[in-house]
């Protein structure tokens, strides 16, 4: 799935209308249905509803929302705020069909604002996804006063006064809606950090835009839903073997953090690897032969931490990093893989954080190695930024310069191309924020790296998987019961 930017979408609009043919006004009608129907499956028509509309497009879409809420049996009260002279054709051509079903009542001042009842649903039209400057004076005291509200709030394709895909101001006034219902596709906006009261939870509805510019339309950034996901994955053949699905080489662990190379192993194993080697340093070999039974171990030299490189002439795929330590010994280790390797390599975890206190390390990188940063680690990495917006940018920059791919570990996973395209992830709940889950993301993609998965392709469905997974424990224990163990334990595809 597809993330344009305000130009591109304004663009698909446009060549929708001009297509298919569609009159613009007949096509917000396709988006205000669209719109209502999930509204229908949210909200029984004994919610009365308050819809308030700006005096464009997006207040357009709020009156043809009323009329239909109301022609469903709905209570509904619509406020127009009038915060400008001009309105669109299409607002004027929605207004005049209310006819004397619904008469919109004027907001000129706060003294208009309404008493709503505590049962009441709002539904935000004022500004839409064109917004080029910050909601002000009326419009700024309206939102303010929504967001007071303790009514639930529906936003109309996206929260009036957030822009679409440029960071807001700290002083922006914005809608905190408790859903936002958009139109066709996703907006930058709603999978970074920073915006999350602002969207709130988020909802495609289809309305019948162009296929064929969403097809032959560019853009860096894209959406990996179930569908995109599962397209990746490569069938089993009836006779294959162990041989077939490669062979992982995972060197992880350092005395007390064993538990994030068990982790890592156990979550590579689960995810179809034909053979795994752990590396291990000795305090970790009892350890590791009784956790994870399926493995093979060998020992480092070292009792506490690993100094050595093992034998990688058979591996397919290496993963580096989980409870690894920050020793001098392991660095120079991680240095030798660097100059040695020939196969497929993911770094995570302390490896990031000796790449960070290290940086000639950076381009020793092989071309396509995958790096697992969580927000703090990438800092490290790439220095500070002002927002995800900017933070989102320097990734991309970064795995450019080094030719290698970046996760972006957070609610929407980042995938991050060398050729700056980024995939943002669909799956995870709020439970996977536990230790150890970022060790199992790592052995999810070391097992597809052996089994010959491309490093992108990796990295794009080893995220989904471990979100999926995530999702299946957190169905299963509850949120807050979610320990890394638990995704482990429900992966599978």
């Amino acid at each position: 799935m597809k993330i344009f930017n305000v130009e591109q979408i304004r663009a698909m609009d446009a060549y929708t209308i001009a297509h298919e043919p569609i009159a613009s006004i007949d096509l917000m009608e396709r988006a205000s249905q669209a719109f209502v129907r999930w509204f229908c499956n949210q909200y029984v028509n004994t919610r009365p509803i308050a819809v308030f509309c700006g005096k464009g497009n997006n207040g357009g879409d709020g009156l043809a929302i009323a009329r239909i809420l109301s022609a469903c049996g709905y209570d509904v009260q619509v406020f127009v705020v009038e915060y400008t002279l001009n309105a669109t054709d299409d607002f004027r051509q929605n207004y005049s069909r209310l006819g004397n079903h619904l008469t919109p009542r004027r907001i000129h001042s706060e003294n208009d604002l309404p008493q709503l009842g505590s049962k009441v649903v709002c539904i935000d039209a004022l500004l839409g996804s064109g917004l080029s400057r910050p909601a002000e004076g009326l419009l700024s005291m309206v939102i303010q006063y929504l967001n007071a509200l303790p009514n639930r709030l529906v936003s109309v394709d996206i929260a009036s006064g957030l822009y679409t895909d440029q960071p807001n101001g700290p002083a922006d006034v914005i809608v905190k809606p408790r859903y936002t219902v958009t139109f066709q596709l996703p907006k930058l906006a709603f999978l970074l950090p920073q915006n999350a009261e602002y969207v709130g939870e988020w909802h495609v509805v289809d309305i019948g835009l162009s296929t064929r510019y969403m097809a032959d339309t560019g853009t860096p950034y894209y959406f990996t839903d179930k569908f995109e996901a599962e397209k990746r994955i490569k069938p089993r053949q009836k006779f294959s073997h162990k041989g077939t699905f490669g062979h992982a080489v995972i060197i992880a662990g350092s005395f007390g953090k064993m538990g994030a190379a068990v982790l890592s192993g156990k979550a590579c194993l689960r995810s179809g690897v034909g053979l795994l080697t752990m590396h291990v340093p000795a305090c970790g070999y009892e350890i590791t032969q009784i956790s994870v039974p399926e493995a093979m171990a060998t020992v480092d030299e070292t009792e506490k931490y690993i100094s050595k490189i093992p034998d990688l002439s058979s591996a397919t795929a290496i993963g580096i990093g989980p409870g690894l330590g920050q020793e001098t010994a392991t660095g120079k280790m991680l240095e030798k893989v660097l100059e040695q390797i020939k196969v497929p390599l993911i770094i995570d975890a302390d490896a990031l954080n000796i790449l960070a206190t290290n940086r000639h390390l950076l381009y020793k990188l092989p071309e396509n190695t995958i790096l697992t940063p969580h927000p703090k680690e990438f800092q490290r990495l790439a220095g500070e930024s002002s927002n995800e917006y900017e933070r989102l940018e320097k990734a991309q920059a970064f795995a450019a310069k080094y030719k290698i791919v970046i996760c972006l570990k957070g609610a929407n996973t980042a995938v991050i191309l060398p050729n700056g395209e980024v995939h943002f992830n669909s799956t995870g709940n709020p439970g996977m924020a536990t230790g150890g889950t970022g060790d199992v993301l790592t052995g999810i993609i070391t097992s597809l790296l052996a089994q010959k998965y491309a490093p992108a392709d990796a990295a794009i469905l080893g995220v989904y998987q471990h979100g999926l997974a995530g999702d299946r424990a957190a169905e299963a224990r509850g949120q807050t019961a979610l320990i890394a163990s638990d995704v482990v334990e429900h992966l599978g595809w």
